[in-house]
Protein backbone atom coordinates (compact mmCIF):
# COMPACT_ATOMS: atom_id res chain seq x y z
CA UNK A 1 0.00 0.00 0.00
CA UNK A 2 1.35 3.44 -0.88
CA UNK A 3 0.89 6.76 0.79
CA UNK A 4 -2.25 8.74 0.22
CA UNK A 5 -2.73 10.69 -2.97
CA UNK A 6 -3.79 14.37 -2.94
CA UNK A 7 -7.40 14.77 -1.83
CA UNK A 8 -9.39 15.07 1.40
CA UNK A 9 -7.24 14.67 4.49
CA UNK A 10 -8.00 11.43 6.26
CA UNK A 11 -7.24 9.61 9.49
CA UNK A 12 -6.78 5.90 10.05
CA UNK A 13 -8.03 5.41 13.62
CA UNK A 14 -6.89 2.24 15.38
CA UNK A 15 -8.02 0.94 18.75
CA UNK A 16 -6.12 -2.30 19.26
CA UNK A 17 -6.78 -4.25 22.45
CA UNK A 18 -5.67 -7.63 23.68
CA UNK A 19 -8.84 -9.35 22.45
CA UNK A 20 -10.04 -7.27 19.49
CA UNK A 21 -9.10 -4.42 17.19
CA UNK A 22 -11.32 -1.72 15.68
CA UNK A 23 -10.16 0.48 12.82
CA UNK A 24 -11.85 3.33 10.96
CA UNK A 25 -11.08 5.72 8.14
CA UNK A 26 -12.45 9.22 8.74
CA UNK A 27 -12.05 12.55 6.99
CA UNK A 28 -11.30 15.93 8.52
CA UNK A 29 -14.86 16.88 7.50
CA UNK A 30 -16.08 14.27 9.98
CA UNK A 31 -17.21 11.62 7.51
CA UNK A 32 -16.63 8.02 8.54
CA UNK A 33 -15.68 6.32 5.27
CA UNK A 34 -15.24 2.78 6.57
CA UNK A 35 -14.82 0.64 9.68
CA UNK A 36 -13.49 -2.87 10.25
CA UNK A 37 -12.80 -5.22 13.14
CA UNK A 38 -9.96 -7.68 13.66
CA UNK A 39 -8.45 -9.87 16.35
CA UNK A 40 -6.32 -8.97 19.34
CA UNK A 41 -3.07 -7.01 19.25
CA UNK A 42 -0.45 -8.84 21.32
CA UNK A 43 3.15 -7.90 20.44
CA UNK A 44 4.57 -9.39 23.68
CA UNK A 45 3.11 -12.79 22.76
CA UNK A 46 3.73 -12.94 18.99
CA UNK A 47 6.26 -10.18 18.25
CA UNK A 48 5.76 -6.75 16.70
CA UNK A 49 5.94 -7.93 13.08
CA UNK A 50 3.32 -10.66 13.53
CA UNK A 51 1.07 -8.31 15.53
CA UNK A 52 1.21 -5.74 12.72
CA UNK A 53 0.59 -8.45 10.12
CA UNK A 54 -2.63 -9.29 11.97
CA UNK A 55 -3.54 -5.59 12.14
CA UNK A 56 -2.97 -5.27 8.39
CA UNK A 57 -6.01 -7.42 7.61
CA UNK A 58 -8.71 -5.10 9.06
CA UNK A 59 -6.76 -2.07 7.78
CA UNK A 60 -6.84 -3.51 4.25
CA UNK A 61 -10.59 -4.09 4.50
CA UNK A 62 -11.20 -0.55 5.77
CA UNK A 63 -9.03 0.96 3.04
CA UNK A 64 -10.84 -1.05 0.37
CA UNK A 65 -14.26 -0.03 1.66
CA UNK A 66 -13.17 3.61 1.92
CA UNK A 67 -11.65 3.57 -1.57
CA UNK A 68 -8.22 4.75 -0.39
CA UNK A 69 -4.73 3.31 -0.46
CA UNK A 70 -3.40 5.40 2.41
CA UNK A 71 -4.24 8.24 4.75
CA UNK A 72 -2.84 11.55 5.91
CA UNK A 73 -2.38 10.46 9.51
CA UNK A 74 -2.47 7.22 11.51
CA UNK A 75 -3.84 7.62 15.05
CA UNK A 76 -3.17 4.32 16.81
CA UNK A 77 -4.14 3.61 20.42
CA UNK A 78 -2.56 0.28 21.23
CA UNK A 79 -2.62 -2.20 24.08
CA UNK A 80 0.84 -3.10 25.36
CA UNK A 81 2.20 0.34 24.43
CA UNK A 82 2.79 0.97 28.11
CA UNK A 83 5.97 3.05 28.03
CA UNK A 84 6.90 6.01 25.80
CA UNK A 85 9.78 3.98 24.35
CA UNK A 86 7.29 1.28 23.31
CA UNK A 87 5.07 3.90 21.70
CA UNK A 88 8.08 5.14 19.73
CA UNK A 89 9.04 1.64 18.61
CA UNK A 90 5.50 0.82 17.51
CA UNK A 91 5.16 4.17 15.74
CA UNK A 92 8.31 3.43 13.75
CA UNK A 93 7.03 -0.02 12.84
CA UNK A 94 3.66 1.40 11.77
CA UNK A 95 5.34 4.14 9.73
CA UNK A 96 7.29 1.45 7.87
CA UNK A 97 3.94 -0.05 6.76
CA UNK A 98 3.32 3.19 4.80
CA UNK A 99 -0.35 3.37 5.73
CA UNK A 100 -0.12 7.10 6.42
CA UNK A 101 2.13 10.11 5.97
CA UNK A 102 2.38 10.63 9.73
CA UNK A 103 1.87 8.27 12.66
CA UNK A 104 1.14 8.79 16.33
CA UNK A 105 0.93 5.89 18.78
CA UNK A 106 -0.57 6.15 22.26
CA UNK A 107 -1.51 3.66 24.94
CA UNK A 108 -5.07 2.45 24.40
CA UNK A 109 -6.22 4.12 27.64
CA UNK A 110 -5.94 7.48 25.85
CA UNK A 111 -8.63 6.34 23.40
CA UNK A 112 -11.10 5.80 26.24
CA UNK A 113 -10.25 9.19 27.72
CA UNK A 114 -10.67 11.07 24.43
CA UNK A 115 -13.90 9.21 23.61
CA UNK A 116 -15.45 10.53 26.82
CA UNK A 117 -14.63 14.24 26.55
CA UNK A 118 -15.49 17.05 24.16
CA UNK A 119 -11.90 18.33 24.19
CA UNK A 120 -8.58 16.63 25.03
CA UNK A 121 -8.81 17.52 28.70
CA UNK A 122 -9.45 15.19 31.61
CA UNK A 123 -8.38 12.02 33.37
CA UNK A 124 -9.42 8.43 32.69
CA UNK A 125 -9.05 5.42 34.94
CA UNK A 126 -9.55 2.12 33.15
CA UNK A 127 -10.06 -1.18 34.94
CA UNK A 128 -10.56 -4.23 32.76
CA UNK A 129 -8.12 -7.13 32.72
CA UNK A 130 -5.59 -4.68 34.20
CA UNK A 131 -5.73 -1.17 35.59
CA UNK A 132 -4.33 2.06 34.19
CA UNK A 133 -4.79 5.82 34.35
CA UNK A 134 -3.94 8.66 31.97
CA UNK A 135 -4.65 12.36 31.83
CA UNK A 136 -4.26 15.07 29.22
CA UNK A 137 -4.57 18.80 28.66
CA UNK A 138 -5.16 20.59 25.34
CA UNK A 139 -1.63 22.03 25.52
CA UNK A 140 -0.26 18.51 25.07
CA UNK A 141 0.71 17.82 28.69
CA UNK A 142 -0.08 14.30 29.82
CA UNK A 143 0.00 12.26 32.99
CA UNK A 144 0.47 8.52 32.90
CA UNK A 145 1.75 5.49 34.80
CA UNK A 146 3.85 2.55 33.52
CA UNK A 147 0.98 0.16 34.35
CA UNK A 148 2.95 -3.03 33.71
CA UNK A 149 1.99 -4.84 36.88
CA UNK A 150 3.20 -5.18 40.41
CA UNK A 151 6.74 -4.03 39.60
CA UNK A 152 5.32 -0.62 38.64
CA UNK A 153 3.23 -0.38 41.79
CA UNK A 154 -0.10 -1.48 40.31
CA UNK A 155 -2.92 -3.17 42.19
CA UNK A 156 -6.31 -4.10 40.79
CA UNK A 157 -7.62 -5.07 37.39
CA UNK A 158 -9.85 -8.06 36.79
CA UNK A 159 -6.97 -10.53 36.84
CA UNK A 160 -5.54 -9.10 40.06
CA UNK A 161 -8.95 -9.05 41.73
CA UNK A 162 -9.46 -12.73 40.92
CA UNK A 163 -6.04 -13.53 42.40
CA UNK A 164 -6.87 -11.57 45.56
CA UNK A 165 -10.20 -13.37 45.94
CA UNK A 166 -8.53 -16.76 45.51
CA UNK A 167 -5.91 -15.89 48.14
CA UNK A 168 -8.50 -14.99 50.76
CA UNK A 169 -10.70 -17.97 49.93
CA UNK A 170 -7.82 -20.46 50.16
CA UNK A 171 -6.75 -19.14 53.55
CA UNK A 172 -10.34 -19.16 54.82
CA UNK A 173 -10.75 -22.81 53.95
CA UNK A 174 -7.52 -24.06 55.55
CA UNK A 175 -7.72 -21.86 58.65
CA UNK A 176 -4.91 -19.38 57.96
CA UNK A 177 -7.44 -16.61 57.39
CA UNK A 178 -10.83 -15.47 58.56
CA UNK A 179 -14.08 -16.84 57.15
CA UNK A 180 -15.44 -15.64 53.81
CA UNK A 181 -18.20 -16.81 51.49
CA UNK A 182 -15.62 -16.68 48.69
CA UNK A 183 -14.43 -20.10 49.87
CA UNK A 184 -17.76 -21.45 48.58
CA UNK A 185 -18.70 -19.11 45.73
CA UNK A 186 -15.41 -19.30 43.84
CA UNK A 187 -15.22 -23.13 43.49
CA UNK A 188 -19.00 -23.33 42.98
CA UNK A 189 -18.60 -21.20 39.83
CA UNK A 190 -16.73 -24.12 38.25
CA UNK A 191 -18.98 -26.78 39.80
CA UNK A 192 -16.33 -27.77 42.34
CA UNK A 193 -16.98 -28.58 46.02
CA UNK A 194 -14.09 -26.80 47.74
CA UNK A 195 -11.20 -24.41 47.38
CA UNK A 196 -8.81 -27.37 47.55
CA UNK A 197 -10.52 -28.82 44.49
CA UNK A 198 -10.30 -25.46 42.68
CA UNK A 199 -6.63 -25.00 43.59
CA UNK A 200 -5.88 -28.47 42.27
CA UNK A 201 -7.89 -27.87 39.09
CA UNK A 202 -6.09 -24.59 38.38
CA UNK A 203 -2.66 -26.00 39.19
CA UNK A 204 -3.13 -29.07 36.99
CA UNK A 205 -4.86 -26.94 34.33
CA UNK A 206 -8.07 -28.96 34.46
CA UNK A 207 -9.56 -25.46 34.55
CA UNK A 208 -7.80 -23.29 32.00
CA UNK A 209 -5.73 -20.53 33.59
CA UNK A 210 -7.37 -17.93 31.35
CA UNK A 211 -10.73 -18.68 32.98
CA UNK A 212 -9.57 -17.06 36.21
CA UNK A 213 -11.02 -13.78 34.98
CA UNK A 214 -14.48 -15.35 35.37
CA UNK A 215 -14.01 -15.12 39.13
CA UNK A 216 -14.07 -11.31 39.16
CA UNK A 217 -17.87 -11.09 38.69
CA UNK A 218 -18.20 -13.80 41.39
CA UNK A 219 -16.21 -11.56 43.74
CA UNK A 220 -18.55 -8.64 43.11
CA UNK A 221 -21.65 -10.81 43.52
CA UNK A 222 -20.31 -12.12 46.83
CA UNK A 223 -19.60 -8.56 47.95
CA UNK A 224 -23.13 -7.53 47.00
CA UNK A 225 -24.42 -10.35 49.22
CA UNK A 226 -22.66 -8.67 52.16
CA UNK A 227 -19.51 -10.76 52.63
CA UNK A 228 -17.06 -8.54 54.58
CA UNK A 229 -13.90 -9.89 52.92
CA UNK A 230 -15.27 -9.48 49.40
CA UNK A 231 -16.54 -6.01 50.26
CA UNK A 232 -13.10 -5.06 51.61
CA UNK A 233 -11.49 -6.05 48.30
CA UNK A 234 -13.99 -3.91 46.35
CA UNK A 235 -13.38 -0.98 48.71
CA UNK A 236 -9.64 -1.34 48.18
CA UNK A 237 -10.18 -1.17 44.41
CA UNK A 238 -12.26 2.00 44.83
CA UNK A 239 -9.40 3.47 46.86
CA UNK A 240 -6.90 2.58 44.12
CA UNK A 241 -9.06 4.15 41.40
CA UNK A 242 -9.36 7.30 43.51
CA UNK A 243 -5.62 7.50 44.16
CA UNK A 244 -4.82 7.13 40.46
CA UNK A 245 -7.28 9.85 39.45
CA UNK A 246 -6.19 12.25 42.20
CA UNK A 247 -2.49 11.88 41.40
CA UNK A 248 -3.11 12.43 37.68
CA UNK A 249 -5.22 15.53 38.38
CA UNK A 250 -2.50 16.88 40.66
CA UNK A 251 0.25 16.30 38.10
CA UNK A 252 -1.74 18.23 35.48
CA UNK A 253 -2.65 21.09 37.85
CA UNK A 254 -6.32 20.21 37.42
CA UNK A 255 -7.18 19.34 41.00
CA UNK A 256 -8.76 22.75 41.59
CA UNK A 257 -10.53 22.98 38.22
CA UNK A 258 -13.79 21.41 37.06
CA UNK A 259 -12.41 18.38 35.20
CA UNK A 260 -13.93 15.21 33.76
CA UNK A 261 -12.77 11.99 35.41
CA UNK A 262 -13.76 9.08 33.17
CA UNK A 263 -14.24 5.53 34.39
CA UNK A 264 -13.78 2.88 31.71
CA UNK A 265 -13.06 -0.80 31.20
CA UNK A 266 -15.22 -3.82 31.88
CA UNK A 267 -14.99 -3.67 35.68
CA UNK A 268 -15.79 0.04 36.04
CA UNK A 269 -18.57 0.02 33.42
CA UNK A 270 -20.33 -3.05 34.83
CA UNK A 271 -22.38 -0.92 37.21
CA UNK A 272 -21.28 -2.42 40.53
CA UNK A 273 -22.95 -0.04 43.03
CA UNK A 274 -20.47 -0.47 45.87
CA UNK A 275 -17.47 0.17 43.61
CA UNK A 276 -18.75 3.15 41.66
CA UNK A 277 -20.52 4.76 44.62
CA UNK A 278 -17.40 4.48 46.76
CA UNK A 279 -15.23 5.98 44.01
CA UNK A 280 -17.60 8.94 43.74
CA UNK A 281 -17.68 9.36 47.52
CA UNK A 282 -13.90 9.29 47.86
CA UNK A 283 -13.34 11.66 44.95
CA UNK A 284 -15.93 14.10 46.31
CA UNK A 285 -13.67 14.67 49.31
CA UNK A 286 -10.24 14.46 47.64
CA UNK A 287 -11.02 16.09 44.29
CA UNK A 288 -14.31 17.96 44.81
CA UNK A 289 -14.28 19.48 41.31
CA UNK A 290 -13.91 16.12 39.55
CA UNK A 291 -16.83 15.43 37.23
CA UNK A 292 -17.06 11.63 37.44
CA UNK A 293 -18.53 9.88 34.40
CA UNK A 294 -18.69 6.30 33.15
CA UNK A 295 -17.54 5.95 29.51
CA UNK A 296 -19.40 3.46 27.35
CA UNK A 297 -18.42 4.89 23.92
CA UNK A 298 -16.34 2.71 21.62
CA UNK A 299 -12.65 3.52 22.15
CA UNK A 300 -12.03 3.73 18.38
CA UNK A 301 -13.99 6.98 18.56
CA UNK A 302 -11.29 8.33 20.86
CA UNK A 303 -8.55 7.26 18.46
CA UNK A 304 -10.39 9.03 15.64
CA UNK A 305 -10.82 12.22 17.67
CA UNK A 306 -7.13 12.22 18.63
CA UNK A 307 -6.30 11.99 14.93
CA UNK A 308 -8.64 14.84 14.10
CA UNK A 309 -7.05 16.89 16.91
CA UNK A 310 -3.68 16.30 15.28
CA UNK A 311 -4.95 17.48 11.87
CA UNK A 312 -6.72 20.52 13.31
CA UNK A 313 -10.26 19.47 12.46
CA UNK A 314 -12.98 21.73 13.84
CA UNK A 315 -15.65 21.05 16.42
CA UNK A 316 -18.33 20.37 13.81
CA UNK A 317 -16.26 17.59 12.24
CA UNK A 318 -15.53 16.05 15.63
CA UNK A 319 -19.20 16.10 16.60
CA UNK A 320 -20.10 14.47 13.28
CA UNK A 321 -17.66 11.65 13.98
CA UNK A 322 -18.95 11.30 17.53
CA UNK A 323 -22.50 11.13 16.22
CA UNK A 324 -21.58 8.21 13.95
CA UNK A 325 -20.67 5.96 16.88
CA UNK A 326 -23.17 7.31 19.36
CA UNK A 327 -25.98 6.79 16.86
CA UNK A 328 -24.75 3.23 16.26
Amino acid sequence: MGLTAPGPRTVLAVDAGNSKTDVAVVTTAGEVLATARGGGFRPPAVGVAAALDALAEPVARAFADAGVTGVTHVSACLANADLPVEEEQLAAALHARAWGTSVEVRNDTFAILRAGVAEPRGVAVVCGAGINCVGMRPDGRTARFPAIGRISGDWGGGWGLAEEALWHAARAEDGRGGPTLLARTLPAHFGLPSMYALIEALHLEHVDQHRRHELTPVLFATAADGDPVARAIVTRLAEEVTVLATVALTRLDLLDEQTPVLLGGSVLTAGHPQLNDTVRELLSSRAPKADVRVVTARPVLGAALLGLDRLGAGTAAQERVRGHWEAG
